[in-house]
């Protein structure tokens, strides 16, 4: 059906930034929405950012100020511009497709901020 590849995550120190991406394939509409979940241990999965293809965007108010949600329609492609980054932020983090009331998610990418 609809495959999400994900890249960019790493380790970073505190303040420092890293920006994820995240390709769409397969049979994907092109009126949908993308975005960017995170998980850290013993943590519910939280909304990071999502933007619909119409690019309008919702933002966690955690991340508000230092993240950006961006996309490329015409790659299916969404990116998080992640800044400031704190050891709060430490998490899997992972994309998301919503289409015709389906979700897709990629296998996740682990983000690491050190102190």
């Amino acid at each position: 059906q609809v495959q999400l590849v994900e890249s960019g995550g790493g380790l970073v120190q505190a303040g420092g930034s890293l920006r994820l991406s995240c390709v769409a394939s397969g049979s994907i509409n092109s009126r949908n929405v993308m975005g960017w979940y995170r998980q850290a241990p013993g943590r519910q999965r939280e909304l990071v950012a999502r933007m619909t293809s119409g690019s309008r965007i919702s933002t966690a108010d955690s991340v508000k100020g230092r993240f950006t949600i961006s996309r490329d329609n015409a790659k299916n492609t969404v990116y998080l511009q992640m800044n400031s980054l704190k050891p709060e932020d430490t998490a899997v983090y992972y994309c998301n497709a919503y289409d015709s009331g389906m979700d897709y998610w990629g296998k996740g990418t682990l983000v690491t901020v050190s102190p």
